[in-house]
């Protein structure tokens, strides 16, 4: 039952993250007087419905995507409130603003998130026994500014970094200390865990009004800039496709988190609540961020594919006829729809396993 709660709830965001995203499809569709035919949340056999004006709205069976069906969209249609027949960047804006509202959730739920627990400050609180950067000379107090040349806002990026960085080569950490700027080159120490610098952070750090709206843009940054370089690793093959996480592997994850913040709440029944809420929040944050970037790619299927072509057409003055943009379109998702395939049963294996 503990099981099932879980994954209740791990459904319930990835809901309203797809929810929010359509949303902005649909705002800017309505916007631009463009006719939203369907607006629904979730796939499959339809759970419930009701029409107001020319649009029905629906909440389907399976808590999983959504879509928000416009007049038009998909084939030329002669009506003035068809997709088809608005000027080029009103098509451009409704594409893009799903992605776009992904990325406004993300910043949202960043303020709540900084303004309840903090954000992880970069300065460095301890070392390890035989740590390199301590030996390179960094010390306590210092704040990490730049790691071999990529600025540094907080503790987590350089722990990406880190993560990423598992061929030995030297570190160049740049730091704050007393006012002044100082660099520091060094090899990091191969360990059972990958190749690391030995320091550590001493948590989360609560600021005032402003420090909670910067590091929040931050946050939307950190999530942004992860995903940009985990698709450069996995094109350059430094991850794998095994290193992929479908909706089952994420669900997996969020649940077992789950259980990690009731614990850690040590039978405090409200500190449990408030622990599991603020670690969806969190990964919220991360999948929304993430869907917007994915969405922006420039591939068929995805909001950044559709604006590719549409930008071809504000270029060339020229309109590429609607049955091969659903060719390619279809195209594109019978791929994509591949691959989740292929993810989903790597993640029920990994799970089974």
């Amino acid at each position: 039952m503990n099981t099932v709660i879980n994954v209740i709830i791990a459904l319930l965001v990835f809901s309203a993250i797809v929810f929010f995203h359509e949303l902005g499809h649909f705002l800017l569709a309505k916007k631009n007087g463009i006719y939203v035919q369907e607006f629904a949340i979730g796939m499959g056999p339809t759970f419930f419905s009701f029409t107001k004006a020319e649009t029905k709205y629906s909440l389907k069976a399976i808590p999983m995507g959504g879509y928000c069906m416009m007049l038009g969209e998909d084939e030329d249609v002669v009506d003035e409130n068809s997709f088809s027949t608005k000027s080029v960047w009103a098509r451009i804006s409704v594409v893009i603003a799903g992605p776009i509202f992904n990325f406004i959730l993300a910043f949202v739920l960043a303020i709540v998130l900084m303004a309840v627990i903090g954000y992880d400050s970069p300065v460095i609180t301890n070392f390890s026994e035989s740590s390199p950067a301590k030996e390179a000379g960094v010390e306590v107090g210092d704040m990490i500014t730049e790691y071999n040349g990529h600025t540094i806002y907080n503790f987590r990026e350089v722990l990406v970094y880190t993560k990423f960085n598992q061929t030995g080569q030297p570190i160049t950490l740049t730091v704050e200390r007393n006012g002044e700027e100082k660099e520091f080159t060094f090899t990091p120490e191969k360990t059972d865990s990958g190749y690391l610098m030995g320091i550590y952070s001493g948590g989360r750090v609560k600021g005032n009004v402003w420090d909670t709206l910067k590091y929040s843009a931050y946050e939307l940054r950190y999530n942004i800039k992860t995903t940009f370089l985990s698709l450069e690793y996995l094109i350059t093959g430094k991850l794998g496709i095994k290193n992929l996480s479908g909706p089952v592997g994420i669900v997996s994850m969020m649940s077992d988190t789950i259980d990690q913040a009731k614990e850690s709440a040590e039978g405090d029944a409200g500190l449990a609540v408030l622990n599991v809420i603020l670690n969806m929040m969190n990964f919220c944050v991360m999948l929304s961020a993430n869907l917007g970037v994915m969405n922006l790619l420039p591939l068929p299927a995805l909001d950044g594919g559709r604006t590719v072509l549409l930008l071809f057409e504000a270029i060339f003055k020229k309109k590429l006829p609607a049955e091969k943009e659903a060719w390619i379109n279809t195209a594109g998702f019978v791929l994509l729809i591949g691959l989740m395939v292929v993810v989903m049963f790597q993640d029920i294996f990994e799970i089974i396993q």
